[in-house]
């Protein structure tokens, strides 16, 4: 999302919480055809662009992200090239083989309620479906809560994709950003999980450093899959200072009553 809205939501969100929004994959590699079926989500407030997050498509039509990213918006659109930065025209809303519109909008309904980072769910339908040969899925119910006896270890943990910046810096060198809108990929390691009174039950803690990798503004929705596979065990939900280092927060996907509100929307679109 953009960093003058991660500030405000920042200053907002701190009397509730030490969370603040995360919005792209930092110190990653282009992820090229790797994961097809991740996007890049523009979402429209009254006919006008208004903030950029990832997403993930888990049906033909159905698009899987956060819930800040979903809460507000009138409209949009995605794509999934993998280099969304050099379609022609430049300018918005431009155009790709895939590109497609919104047709409808979802937001958890308890998002509203206490800090966005409880309820970080959102969906989004598609005008016309998007054929391919695989897409992501959905973690079992409780299926994270068993990494909690390999936190540390050196193995990849999870595969972040976005298309958020791959640089941020404080307001005053903002100019130094990178905000390419390429699809990346970065490997975090779990940092935390189950931590009473921060992360609970609802979210992880993930790493996000030079040697890992991690995630900033725009992956906000994006998938952090569950080692190499196909799995969005969470989407990527807040980040703890604006730098986006240190560590990037994610919303747990494995509760059973999220997996049925999920799979109840795909059913009905």
């Amino acid at each position: 999302m953009k960093k003058s809205l991660f500030s405000l939501l920042l200053v907002v969100v701190l009397l509730l919480s030490t969370f603040g929004i995360a919005a792209a994959v930092t110190d990653g590699e282009p992820d090229g055809e790797g994961h097809p079926y991740v996007g890049l989500l523009i979402f429209d407030v009254d006919g006008s662009p208004a903030w950029r997050c990832s997403g993930t498509l888990i049906s033909p039509t159905v698009v899987l992200t956060a819930g800040h990213c979903t809460d507000g918006a009138t409209g949009g659109r995605i794509w999934f090239e993998s280099d969304v930065q050099n379609i022609q025209p430049k300018t918005y809303p431009f155009a790709g083989p895939t590109t497609v519109e919104f047709s409808n909008i979802f937001t958890h309904p308890d998002f509203g309620s206490g800090s966005f980072v409880l309820h970080d769910l959102g969906l989004v339908t598609l005008s016309q479906p998007i054929v391919m040969d695989e897409y992501g899925t959905l973690p079992t119910a409780g299926q994270l809560d068993a990494l909690k006896t390999k936190r540390g270890v050196k193995d990849v943990t999870f595969t972040s994709v976005g298309y958020g910046l791959q640089k941020s810096f404080p307001d005053a060198t903002a100019w130094k950003e990178s905000a390419l809108k390429i699809r990346m990929v970065a490997y975090p390691h779990l940092l935390q999980i189950n931590v009473p009174g921060y992360t609970g039950d609802f979210s992880m803690l993930l790493s996000n450093n030079a040697a890992t990798g991690g995630t900033c503004f725009g992956d906000s929705g994006g998938p952090n899959f569950l080692g190499k596979s196909t799995v969005v065990a969470a989407v990527t939900s807040f980040g703890i200072n604006s730098n986006c280092a240190g560590t990037g927060g994610v919303f747990r996907l494995d509760k059973q009553p999220l997996l049925d509100m999920i799979n109840d929307y795909v059913a009905s679109h």
